[in-house]
């Protein structure tokens, strides 16, 4: 991978990012650790912009959630079952992402970016559940850019030692999706007393 993207730069990064989202289990923290360092000049003679990393690294996502996406409305489980062996994704994989996206509704789109495994898949259940294209670009962007952006500068913060990084990246990951989950579920008590009260006050 990191003769890939020396070698081809923007165009790596973007098609890396691509297969991440559209269900081919690559790391991002690899790719966008590696790119990130690449604009700090950790390899002779490989420079690349950071902002432009971080922005081929999220349209690159975009555009693979896309088709992932358009994969779950079209063909659904069916196609995960013919295809899915040749890229590593089963249908267990599917159900996680699944039971995700109908306990958690559209915010799934925008928080399973930043939660492991599920980031890769969420975009299936999203097209089998017919999410419209618009609303699902728009949280898919908003779910895409913190991530690849926080990986790239990281990259570019730690230079030549990205790849210590990211070998160590999978427990922080965990972290922060455990820090999600409490926000969402905090989130979700609030509305529910806040809602309960106003009931409240309407019967009284």
């Amino acid at each position: 991978m990191q003769q890939f993207i020396v070698s081809f730069g923007l165009l790596a990064v973007f098609a890396l990012m691509f297969a991440e989202s559209a269900c081919i289990p690559v790391p991002s923290e690899v790719t966008m650790l590696l790119a990130g360092a690449l604009a700090a000049g950790a390899v002779p003679g490989a420079h690349l912009n950071l902002v432009a990393v971080i922005a081929a690294g999220t349209l690159g996502n975009v555009a693979g959630s896309y088709l992932a996406w358009w994969i779950g409305r079209e063909g659904g489980r069916p196609a995960v079952r013919r295809w899915g062996r040749y890229v590593r994704l089963h249908e267990s994989d599917l159900d996680r992402a699944q039971e995700w996206f109908q306990r958690r509704g559209s915010v799934s789109v925008f928080a399973g970016r930043l939660l492991p495994v599920i980031r890769t898949f969420i975009s299936l259940p999203a097209g089998i559940a017919g999410m419209p294209p618009v609303r699902f670009g728009l949280l898919t962007f908003a779910g895409c850019l913190p991530w690849t952006a926080a990986l790239a500068v990281a990259g570019y913060a730690v230079g030549t030692r990205w790849e210590s990084i990211a070998n160590a990246c999978h427990g922080p990951t965990y972290v922060i999706a455990a820090l999600v989950g409490v926000a969402f579920c905090s989130a979700a008590w609030v509305f529910y007393r806040r809602r309960g009260g106003r009931e409240g006050l309407d019967e009284a």
